[in-house]
């Protein structure tokens, strides 16, 4: 009996996440079989993969009723369910009701906090534990929910902390922090987790080779990348894709093809996500006859079915290109409908080249989809900016305001000395704003003294064209900057980092500055990386 409560539990665990493996079960129920602990423990797991709420809240009936709440592992197996299904309230429940915690079940909780995007409450339950009780899953919670809250800053406090206090790291420490730095682009906090990676030996793990890769990639040092790369003792798919997107990243599309060919030839085959890379590069490279071949070998060779986001990169393809006809071709001809991203991407290329048909009939269809994605708002507002319809600004305007959608605001960071400072468009909230300013404004008089004109066009706001200049100074990035050549000796290289896309302003600015200040200035935004050196940008303006 025993051998056959196990076999239809191992069945049920081994299935694919799906209703199937909730329907078995409640035949096996039906059946008035005997329902032991370890069916229930498999398909609360289940409901929490598939968040089948209102199925695993039946389980846990079903757990009360059979007096299984003593049971640890189920009890922290249901917490964790409600967690996945983003049900805290019940998560909590269920952690107030046990009569005994132990550190895997607050360590769960910890998790499901921050999963929830709870990471003030994370904390706090942390810090109530005894220092005594927590182990290295329990920082380990912690710091990789605070990364994924945002609060990379915290998280890496709380890394300090760890070591301070003698934890021993573990490879999901080093796997979580690598990826904190790699998000924030902070390259020296990198450098040294890196080293520390070498001397706790897990650099022949590897995800941690994967992750770090990524680090490199994402903190605009890709020859570094490339080097940790080929150190790598064993690669997999993932480590191939991290480096083919990384040079589509930062603009290398022709190494981002090279790439995928030597994998080929390494008999590692390609996913989707590897092909999402190969398209990127293309895209933004200009390479359209290299994108449709990889496009269609993905389909042909490799049978794997397009999804929105292939779409999206060949649509971006040929937009961007200037084929603008074959991409409303393409999209008409495409056997799922665009989404909202898609036909944003569409009509910035059409922007771009003046294709006011097109832009207004993919503005149109925009509107009828209501995204919740700001950024297809501020495409269209653009658009209608640029013609010279205020009109049609301010009804996109008022649509945001109706549909409860707010533009994220622009906040560019950059790390001096170990520490990363934070600027918003219009910031003065740092203790050298008035410095930075004033330095800013030197700067533009020399650019204006080479032919530099700012690039008022995109300022929405009915305002003199001096105040448009005024609102172009104050833009993040350029705070950034102008903080980063007062901050560093001549001729320092140094990274920003923006949340959204770099401006066409900031772009010709950044570029003019490297050029009269001698600079390297690596630019990361929210779709690439920019080069910018002797005032020319890597992407050569085809971004």
């Amino acid at each position: 009996m025993l051998q056959r409560n196990f076999s239809w539990a191992r069945r049920m665990a081994n299935q694919s996440p799906s209703r199937k493996a909730i329907t078995d079960f409640h035949q096996l129920h039906s059946s008035g079989r005997k329902i032991t602990e370890f069916h229930l423990s498999s398909i609360v797991k289940i409901c929490g993969r598939v968040e089948a709420l209102q199925e695993g809240r039946q389980a846990h009936c079903l757990l009360l009723k059979l007096g299984f709440t003593a049971d640890l592992i189920l009890m922290t197996t249901l917490l964790d369910m409600y967690s996945k299904c983003t049900n805290i309230h019940d998560a909590c429940r269920v952690f107030d009701e046990m009569p005994h915690r132990d550190v895997v079940v607050i360590n769960s909780m910890i998790s499901g906090l921050c999963s929830c995007h709870l990471p003030s409450y994370a904390i706090d339950l942390f810090t109530k534990m005894n220092r005594s009780d927590r182990d290295v899953g329990t920082w380990n919670s912690l710091i990789s929910g605070l990364g994924q809250n945002s609060e990379g800053r915290t998280a890496l406090i709380f890394f300090g902390r760890m070591r301070v206090e003698g934890v021993e790291v573990d490879v999901m420490t080093m796997i979580s922090v690598i990826s904190i730095c790699a998000d924030m682009a902070m390259i020296v906090h990198a450098q040294q987790v890196h080293g520390l990676v070498i001397k706790s030996g897990f650099e022949l793990y590897l995800p941690v080779g994967n992750a770090i890769v990524d680090t490199y990639v994402k903190c605009g040092c890709m020859g570094d990348a490339c080097l940790c790369f080929r150190n790598m003792p064993f690669k997999n798919v993932i480590s191939w894709t991290s480096l083919i997107s990384g040079y589509a990243k930062h603009g290398f599309g022709v190494e981002a093809l090279k790439a995928f060919h030597q994998m080929e030839m390494e008999g590692v085959v390609p996913n989707k996500i590897t092909f999402l890379g190969t398209l990127y590069a293309c895209s933004h490279s200009g390479l359209l006859k290299e994108g449709w071949i990889s496009f269609t070998t993905m389909v042909n060779k490799y049978s794997i079915a397009p999804t929105m986001e292939h779409y999206t990169c060949m649509v971006d393809l040929l937009a961007r290109a200037g084929r603008l006809y074959e991409a409303h071709e393409f999209i008409e001809k495409m056997p799922i409908k665009p989404d909202a991203k898609l036909l944003t991407a569409f009509l910035s290329s059409c922007c771009h080249h003046k294709n006011v048909e097109l832009a207004s009939a993919a503005g149109k269809k925009l509107l009828q989809l209501q995204p919740q994605e700001a950024g297809a708002y501020i495409s269209l507002s653009n658009f209608y900016g640029l013609v010279g319809d205020m009109e049609g600004v301010a009804n996109v305007r008022r649509l945001m305001l109706e549909r409860g959608i707010r533009k994220e605001k622009a906040c560019t960071w950059i790390e001096i000395s170990r520490k990363v400072h934070s600027f918003e468009s219009g910031d003065r909230s740092h203790p050298d704003y008035q410095k930075i300013y004033d330095h800013l404004r030197v700067l533009i008089q020399k650019m204006k003294n080479i032919g530099y004109v700012p690039d008022t066009s995109m300022v929405a706001q009915n305002v003199e064209e001096l105040t448009k200049e005024e609102i172009l100074l104050g833009h993040s990035e350029k705070l950034a900057i102008a903080f980063g050549i007062m901050s560093t000796p001549p001729g320092t290289r140094f990274l920003i980092v923006k949340n959204l896309r770099v401006c066409a302003d900031c772009h010709v600015f950044t570029g003019l500055i490297s050029k009269i200040e001698g600079r390297e200035i690596v630019a990361r935004d929210s779709s690439r990386f920019h080069h910018f050196k002797d005032g020319v940008c890597s992407c050569g303006n085809y971004w």
